[in-house]
């Protein structure tokens, strides 16, 4: 939970998706075991961290929903409010940012793809996360940063602290 007056987002890539069918459409590419291996270990950080998200704002395509389901797997035990939403397949920042501000609860995990997520990660804290491949925002990659409002619907670009930001590579 977070506390009066704040707003954590959780803002995850999907995991590495399969491409050994060529016949199946992007929107439909499910996970591989990387990005599965990648997904459950991202599901027992956020979980050793405390970062439980209340509210999941999910791309619709295939590896989102896979890596969401996947992370859930881990060791979280909150069950959040799940909100499937097409707009976030292969969306840009700035959509990204006009479905994070319709959100209602406090904590808030977005999974989407690149190159939005990661221009969207870079867009939101006041000073970037102190990593070499922040702007790369590779598979599974994960920032958390909190905003100073009351709603969703006043945060700022620019405005945003980082908390934390890691990135799974296939080494899980």
């Amino acid at each position: 939970m977070t506390p009066l007056g704040h707003r954590r987002l959780i803002l995850t890539r999907h995991a590495k998706s399969a491409w050994d069918d060529p016949t199946l459409d992007d929107h439909d590419r499910p996970l591989n075991d990387r990005g599965r291996r990648s997904a459950f270990a991202l599901g027992d950080w956020l979980a050793s961290r405390g970062y439980e998200p209340e509210e999941v704002l999910c791309s619709s395509a295939a590896r989102t929903q896979e890596t969401w389901n996947v992370v859930t797997a881990a060791a979280l035990e909150v069950r959040p409010q799940i909100r499937i939403e097409h707009s976030l397949y292969q969306a840009g920042p700035d959509r990204m940012l006009a479905v994070l501000k319709t959100a209602t609860q406090p904590t808030v995990m977005m999974l989407g793809h690149n190159p939005g997520i990661s221009e969207l990660a870079a867009m939101l804290p006041a000073r970037a996360p102190m990593d070499a491949e922040f702007r790369r925002y590779g598979t599974a990659a994960t920032l958390v940063v909190d905003f100073q409002a009351d709603s969703w619907a006043e945060i700022v670009p620019g405005q945003g602290s980082v908390m934390d930001f890691v990135r799974f590579d296939g080494r899980y």
